[in-house]
């Protein structure tokens, strides 16, 4: 499969980043493994995960994602062939998001253990930590570069402003910068990146890989209805999406557009993401083969300025 440049990093990704955030929750050990083996196979070599995954699991603790991803990998003996995304700051117990110098030193200490690799590719701050300076954060990062320990940051679920000040930190500073962006983006939630992430990332010559491709499963086509929702282990979260008039549109649409290609609709609406030229990735989870199908489709699909139209259909100031 292809692969491209991510922003000024020197990785090279897959067009598909996949999200492991599935690993340890929607699938067990042994579905996990099946599907990490099939997409090596396939080619789709870039894996996203977190310390946090799957901490909102009854039981879990967090690093179950983790944990999976590097007994598969020791298995295997193929971690030079995998583009190893990880993420640190969430809530792990401690009562508040943490990007401590001292907290992230020990988080990346845990998650190498958990990965059993020596190094994380791209490190992202998961969310921000109001509680500490930007130039803290970025000095611990900087001890983990210069270590070898972590190849690249970026930034994830922070504000414009916030990433602002890291970057203008980073400069003044000399410390190394947040490379990568990680914002939503999908058919459904549009405009705070077009308006914001967006032109950011290109002011500043930054790789973005935006989570959420298919609205939680939504843009799949598979929740049609209230039955479908409770019906999935993940069906909750899309009941927004089914409750605003926006929603069944997108639904009708994708499906339209789908049946002109003979695709999936969820391939249509990767491709539509990928489509964006300010978006180096999307991130996207599977847990089955013909998911994966899904993803292969999308990175063949040429949306013709017809399907673009049909799929334009942009937030509402009330939705924004």
């Amino acid at each position: 499969m292809q692969r491209k440049q991510l922003g000024p990093t020197n990785l090279h990704i897959p067009p598909i980043v996949f999200g492991g955030n599935v690993f340890g929750w929607t699938l067990d050990e042994a579905a996990s493994v099946e599907m990490l083996d099939d997409l090596h196979g396939r080619g789709l070599t870039a894996i996203d995960t977190a310390d946090a995954y799957s901490r909102w699991v009854p039981g879990h603790s967090g690093g179950e994602s983790e944990s999976i991803i590097g007994r598969w990998m020791a298995a295997r003996q193929n971690r030079e062939s995998i583009t190893l995304i990880t993420k640190v700051g969430y809530d792990m117990g401690q009562g508040h998001k943490d990007l401590s110098a001292k907290y992230i030193a020990q988080a990346c200490e845990d998650s190498l253990r958990r990965l059993q690799t020596d190094h994380i590719d791209l490190y992202f701050s998961h969310f921000d930590d109001e509680r500490t300076q930007p130039e803290e954060t970025l000095r611990a990062y900087e001890q983990l570069v210069q270590s070898g320990k972590v190849r690249n940051i970026g930034a994830s679920n922070l504000s414009v402003e916030r990433i602002e000040e890291s970057l203008q930190t980073s400069r003044h500073a000399k410390l190394t910068s947040y490379s990568v962006l990680q914002p939503e983006y999908n058919l459904f939630a549009r405009r705070e990146f077009e308006r914001d992430y967006a032109p950011l990332a290109r002011q500043h010559g930054l790789g973005v890989i935006t989570y959420f491709a298919l609205a939680r499963g939504f843009l799949s086509g598979k929740y049609k209805s209230k039955l479908d929702i409770e019906q999935s282990q993940r069906g909750g979260a899309v009941q927004e999406y089914l409750d605003s008039p926006r929603g069944p549109a997108l639904l009708q649409v994708l499906e339209q557009v789908s049946k002109r290609h003979s695709v999936q609709p969820a391939a249509v609406a990767i491709a539509w993401v990928m489509h964006n030229p300010d978006v180096s990735a999307p991130i996207v989870s599977a847990t089955k083969a013909n998911h994966l199908d899904a993803f292969e489709q999308a990175v063949q699909l040429s949306l013709t300025e017809e399907d673009l139209r049909q799929l334009d259909i942009p937030e509402s100031e009330s939705e924004a």
